[in-house]
């Protein structure tokens, strides 16, 4: 099954556009597990399998396992979610940009050494960097489009002009040349953040049905309705509505996972409610 499949199957199946960010910070762990040489696995597994019916999607964060050394450990917790939850894709959430020889490696990190169903990709080195990626054709490609951060406006919204003479910002023209060019295995998908609801809807309207992983919703500040209105398809889906923090640490006790799951349970029915009345 490909990526794209997969994640389709997952929202109907769990009914839900909720993805769960695995950004693990060792100084917000429960108590007991501080002493846990192997910590950083038993939180992520233990999260993941208390949410695993009600998401569609998981996202380790490749830089918080790497930071502390834990690179088995997200090559472990992948494996774990593939054999005990089979049906739900993981998103390794990477960034990736480089020069085709250099992303040809990163594309076999991503999908060979970790097992990803899907990579976050830079774009602005244009499509030969982006190309390693795009050719393996059953796995998906999430390219930064707008992100959730204020910095983003630095770049992001500069005005370019387009091969007709006319002018548009450049996440637009991002948009655009993902949607109408670089899609060829109909494998691509944009990063565009909850916290900038009017940029989401432009986006869907450039980009049709290309699936939308959005960042933003919780700590960060986005709003549930605004990404449902502005980001979702004509059938309801078509968005990965991604948090983090405030589904991992919704408790610093031991029934951490619990708490994850009311979380994750209630960001999904926050969701369904808006997909049903829009």
């Amino acid at each position: 099954m490909t990526f794209m499949q997969s994640l389709q199957a997952a929202w109907q199946r769990n009914d839900s556009l909720v993805c769960v960010g695995l950004d693990p910070e060792p100084a917000k762990f429960p108590a007991h597990l501080r002493g846990d040489t192997d910590a950083i696995f038993t939180f992520c597994r233990a999260i993941v399998d208390a949410t695993a019916d009600v998401v569609c999607a998981f996202k380790p964060q490749i830089a918080h396992f790497a930071a502390h050394r834990a690179e088995d450990a997200l090559e472990r917790l992948i494996a774990h979610i593939h054999a005990a939850h089979p049906c739900v894709p993981v998103i390794l959430d990477a960034k990736r940009g480089d020069i085709g020889s250099t992303a040809q490696h990163y594309a076999q990190e991503a999908f060979v050494r970790y097992g990803a169903d899907a990579v976050t990709v830079n774009p602005y080195l244009g499509r030969d960097s982006v190309q390693p990626f795009l050719d393996h054709a059953d796995k998906g490609v999430i390219l930064l489009c707008r992100t959730s951060n204020p910095g983003s406006r630095d770049l992001q919204e500069l005005v370019v002009s387009d091969a007709s003479g006319g002018s548009r910002k450049l996440y637009q023209h991002v948009a655009e040349l993902v949607a109408n060019e670089w899609n060829g295995h109909r494998n691509c998908a944009l990063v565009v953040g909850a916290t900038w609801p009017e940029e989401l809807a432009d986006v869907r309207s450039r980009v049709g049905d290309v699936p939308l992983l959005v960042p933003g919703v919780g700590a960060q500040g986005g709003d549930v309705e605004a990404v449902v209105k502005n980001g979702r398809t004509a059938d309801g889906t078509g968005l990965m509505i991604s948090s983090s923090r405030a589904i991992l640490y919704a408790s610093n006790g031991e029934d951490f996972a619990d708490a994850a799951c009311i979380a994750a349970q209630v960001l999904r029915d926050e969701i369904n409610r808006h997909r049903r009345a829009t």
